[in-house]
């Protein structure tokens, strides 16, 4: 993992994250406020310490769409999609921004996966006209409000296309209805030197503003929502980033199977947590029924409007209307992956 530090850790009150996001602010000294202003489309966020990985050549397009799980073949300049790289066994391995300007496939990776990524890609490039480049040193990713995609004369950016239900796939939670549906979010990719200049005179909101909207979009991060276990179905991110009747590719027998016969052996939930005492459970602690544990805590944060939140992986069987409770602290739950 790159331990460069972001510029604009220098701006007025900037407080430095820590694990996977540290190197980028965490907040600028009001979180609240600052998730509020996010929230409201007058702030962006530093993703500076993102991964970016290129892919060039004429066979880019057809050979990422071989060992990936979403139709790429025929993605168009400036359209953004998403992407898994799954192991044999159909566990999530790799989680893929893309977008395209036509010349190359650009790619934002979660914080110090770009080099594990491009490890892989090279090793199954075989014989096709590709080359694959870690550009993380290079450019940097700005975080924004926005949902739409880059124009020309614009910054290259990928659009999240959650929780739209992308191409022949299947929502394992809500279509209707759903905490995200008018949610807007992109990354910028500018050359690391003119990140500030990026930014301009609009407002900085750290990470834990977009990471608290994001937990309060049931929006799955790869390392948080995932261990070496998950599969796509378990945390419904079939929605955006499989396509179902694609051909071939690593993990799709599993992704496959699941679908058509079975069920997957977690399910995310979003938990509303009781937020009387002064402090939170942290990502990883049991989430217990009674004296059993059900399952895991993934992300949590606290929300401007709904107070403390949080992610968990549960057993499929876990009651829906179940009170659970981690470290103490009860939670009360939304189902996200229907049981």
């Amino acid at each position: 993992m790159t331990t460069e530090r972001s510029s604009l850790l220098t701006r007025p009150g900037a407080v430095d994250g820590d694990g996977v996001d540290a190197g980028v602010a965490a907040h600028y000294g009001d979180p609240l406020r600052e998730q509020r202003l996010l929230s409201e489309g007058l702030a962006v966020v530093d993703l500076s310490h993102r991964g970016v990985v290129t892919v060039t050549g004429p066979d880019r397009l057809s050979w990422l769409h071989s060992i990936t799980t979403q139709q790429l073949t025929a993605l168009a300049p400036r359209v953004s999609a998403e992407s898994l790289v799954l192991t044999p066994k159909g566990h999530i391995e790799h989680s893929l921004h893309l977008v395209d300007d036509g010349v190359a496939t650009w790619i934002t990776t979660e914080p110090g996966d770009a080099p594990a990524l491009v490890r892989w890609l090279d090793s199954m490039r075989f014989m096709l006209r590709v080359e694959v480049s870690d550009v993380t040193a290079d450019w940097a990713v700005l975080g924004e409000p926005s949902g739409q995609e880059s124009q020309p004369g614009e910054p290259l950016a990928w659009r999240d296309p959650w929780p739209g239900l992308v191409g022949d796939t299947a929502a394992y939670g809500p279509v209707e209805g759903h905490p995200a549906t008018n949610r807007a979010w992109r990354e910028l990719l500018v050359p690391r030197p003119e990140l500030a200049a990026a930014v301009g005179e609009r407002d900085l909101a750290g990470t834990w503003a977009s990471e608290a909207l994001r937990v309060a979009a049931w929006r799955p991060r790869f390392g948080f929502e995932t261990d070496h276990r998950t599969i796509p179905h378990e945390v419904d991110w079939l929605r955006t980033a499989v396509h179902l009747h694609k051909g071939c590719y690593r993990g799709q027998e599993t992704v496959a199977r699941v679908h058509n016969l079975g069920r997957p052996p977690r399910r995310l939930v979003f938990l509303h947590l009781d937020g009387s005492g002064h402090t939170l459970p942290g990502a990883g602690e049991a989430v217990m029924l009674g004296d059993r544990q059900v399952g895991q805590l993934t992300s949590v944060a606290r929300h401007h409007v709904d107070g403390p939140i949080a992610l968990a992986l549960v057993k499929r069987n876990t009651p829906v209307d179940a009170a659970l409770a981690i470290g103490g602290i009860s939670a009360a739950q939304d189902e996200v992956v229907a049981p």
